[in-house]
């Protein structure tokens, strides 16, 4: 999953070596710390926070394939 995720954002931002990824068990669950440049921030969210929601319905997908529940967090 944390490859999905680092994918999608190097896909979005403009400074693709700004963007990391660090995976993080927290209660049962896998969560995907996701960091990019601040001016990257608004790429990564989006109007209304709808990039965002994207990005986290995706991963949970594709989770949700492997039967693992992961939480895609933006820092």
């Amino acid at each position: 999953m944390k490859e999905v995720l680092e994918l999608i954002a190097k896909a979005l931002v403009q400074n693709e070596d700004a963007v990391t990824v660090t995976e993080v068990e927290r209660d049962g669950a896998t969560v995907l710390e996701l960091r990019v440049a601040d001016g990257d921030m608004g790429k990564v969210i989006g109007k209304q926070g709808r990039i965002a929601k994207a990005i986290r319905t995706v991963v949970k997908a594709a989770a949700s394939r492997e039967n693992k529940h992961v939480v895609v967090e933006i820092i």
